[in-house]
């Protein structure tokens, strides 16, 4: 977007264009908007049943803060593109962030300090660096392994997202600052109890209409801080031990061994303009991002390849091909899973984890014909041109296939998908952490396709696993039945 304007505009001429207090959208009530309709939990699926009543572009308000949804996959692009200097996280987000006492990293930080730490970021996941790390990432797939192998000579269901929770914490805390966390060898998890509450807390938070916290704290509020201190001081301790180590072993600026250690190096750079504090703002951000986003993509993608036999039974094929050794797959071999890593990216499009994604004009901005002014609050909503039968084919099917451009799927088709659903972002603000993401995933794919038979996934009640937007959206009930596989590949 240039001089304040998209480039996606669709407007013939300025005569043309709308204001944003003439578009259509839910009806409100006086001074509170459309805050008594929000279904907080399935935010989501309110917006994307309101794109089919009013349009790819709709307004609604809650308390005093105009919102503006577009549902339009052209139009979506564009703004992501149009970063910092057109759109920004919004004001709500970084006031609710900094009053939860959150330290600030990359993914709350707007305009200079976003670029600053934005660099650092990008040195520690920098492709080549992530590939040092894999030893630890093997290190946790087996503890994976051994829980499951546990639970199902039990004969135990697996709380299917808990357990994932439990594997990408360990790989964070391992690959990215060198802690030994280990929730999956414990029957308790501290950390992870204290960063489950952070990001339900803040969505609900920014989508109150009226602060009530501020006025009254209640037991779950006190539980809330409390936890944010406990995370807090572990984010510090993962700081100084790597400062400490760092102190010890001088190589490590030069040779680093995970990714908080790169950050660092690259945050004592002269000039850099990086403090401790924002070192921390980062830890978290890759305790609370990598955490949630990863793990519910995970639990996702084993529902649907449960679902869908013919998948399943490729990506098990493949898997056995693949991976010569399942409790000691290598980096190489993870490259060569396709079809798994097409499996991914179809469930990230059907099951986005960051199904909205919430910005605000920096300046005025024409969005498609609508005139919107500087403070609007833009919501993306990412699934709706993605399952769309006028963009897709077979939208509603769950078909890997369709991302195997150049392997044996249609080019056309793949590139098309990867316009559509952008379930990384796009623009200067992409996922930095995108290439992990998806190694982790193949990761744990392989250690339970490589080492189990599936019985089942289901929920309890047996019906379709419900999704939940608590800031990311996730599966609710899912359970997992396992047998241990019988190898015959050795004859």
């Amino acid at each position: 977007m240039k001089s304040g304007t998209s480039n996606a505009t669709q407007a013939g001429s300025p005569q043309a264009l709308r204001s944003y207090d003439q578009l259509p959208g839910p009806r409100g009530v006086p001074w509170l908007g459309n805050a008594l309709q929000l279904d907080v939990p399935r935010f989501h699926q309110q917006l994307e049943h309101w794109r089919l009543e009013f349009g790819p572009l709709f307004k609604l308000q809650i308390g005093n803060r105009k919102l503006l949804a577009v549902a339009d996959h052209h139009l979506i692009a564009a703004i992501l593109r149009d970063r910092p200097a057109g759109f920004k996280r919004t004001t709500r987000l970084e006031e609710i962030w900094l009053e939860m006492k959150l330290p600030v990293g990359v993914f709350g930080a707007n305009g200079e300090v976003w670029q600053r730490q934005r660099r650092m970021v990008m040195a520690g996941f920098n492709p080549a660096l992530v590939k040092s790390y894999f030893p630890a990432l093997q290190t946790v797939a087996g503890r994976l392994v051994g829980r499951w192998r546990r639970a199902a000579l039990a004969k135990e269901d697996i709380d299917l997202q808990a357990d994932l929770m439990r594997y990408t914490v360990d790989t964070i805390a391992g690959l990215a600052f060198g802690a030994e966390v280990n929730t999956l060898d414990s029957s308790g998890h501290v950390i992870q109890q204290h960063l489950d509450k952070i990001f339900p807390a803040l969505f609900r938070r920014v989508l109150a209409p009226v602060a009530t916290w501020r006025l009254f704290r209640s037991s779950g509020d006190r539980h809330l801080e409390r936890s944010i201190a406990e995370v807090n001081a572990a984010v510090a301790g993962f700081v100084q031990q790597a400062r400490v180590r760092m102190q010890i072993n001088p190589s490590l600026r030069d040779h680093p061994r995970n990714l908080l250690e790169a950050m660092i190096a690259a945050a004592d750079l002269p000039e850099s303009g990086i403090d401790d504090e924002q070192v921390a703002g980062n830890v978290l951000t890759m305790l609370l991002a990598g955490e949630d986003t990863t793990a519910n993509t995970l639990a996702w993608m084993i529902h649907l390849l449960w679902l869908n036999p013919e998948a399943l039974a490729r990506a098990i094929e493949e898997v056995n091909r693949v991976v010569r050794d399942a409790a000691n797959p290598t980096i190489d071999e993870m490259a060569q899973l396709n079809y798994v890593e097409a499996c991914a990216h179809e469930t990230m499009r059907l099951k986005p984890v960051a199904p909205i994604i919430p910005l605000q004009a920096v300046r005025d901005v024409t969005i498609g014909d609508v005139r919107v002014p500087a403070g609007v609050i833009i919501q993306n909503i990412m699934r709706s041109d993605s399952v769309s039968e006028s963009h897709l084919p077979h939208v509603t099917s769950f078909q890997p296939e369709r991302w195997l451009a150049g392997v044996d799927g249609p080019g056309a088709m793949a590139n098309a998908a990867r316009r559509i659903s952008m379930p990384f972002g796009a623009g200067p603000r992409i996922c930095p952490g995108r290439y992990l993401a998806l190694l982790e995933m193949k990761m744990a794919i392989a250690a339970l396709l490589g080492n189990f038979e599936i019985e089942d996934v289901a929920t309890p009640d047996g019906r379709e696993a419900k999704e939940q937007l608590a800031f990311t959206m996730q599966p609710i009930g899912l359970r997992m039945r396992l047998h241990l596989r019988i190898d015959v590949r050795g004859g």
